[in-house]
């Protein structure tokens, strides 16, 4: 059974860092593609990054927010720098295995003076 389960969020200023972490069970990261997105209320959830042979991420957050995979211990980070209160945000990991998306339940980020 595939599990994403994130942690890490919460409150922190304007201009600060946050690391999200993501533990995967049921399957294994190094054979996947795994990927971060946020979502706020009222709205879709947005992509932020993937990380496959190589990472990408949204133009938003390109050159503050990296993802490194941990794959001998199934995780994956993002570690977000220069946050801003548009970042405020539930973030998820997920991934796609066996042909079907799955997702965590998410950490909440708040960025707020």
């Amino acid at each position: 059974q595939v599990q994403l389960v994130e942690s890490g969020g919460g409150l922190v200023q304007p201009g600060g860092s946050l690391r999200l972490s993501c533990v995967a069970s049921g399957f294994t990261t190094v054979d996947n593609i795994m990927r971060w997105a946020r979502q706020v209320p009222g709205k879709g959830r947005e992509w932020v990054g993937t990380s496959d042979s190589d990472n990408s991420y949204a133009d938003f957050v390109k050159g503050r927010f990296t993802i490194f995979r941990d794959d001998a211990k199934n995780m994956m980070y993002l570690y977000m720098n220069r946050l801003s209160p548009e970042d405020t945000a539930v973030y998820y990991c997920g991934t796609t295995y066996a042909g079907d998306d799955h997702w965590g339940q998410g950490t909440q980020v708040t960025v707020s003076s």
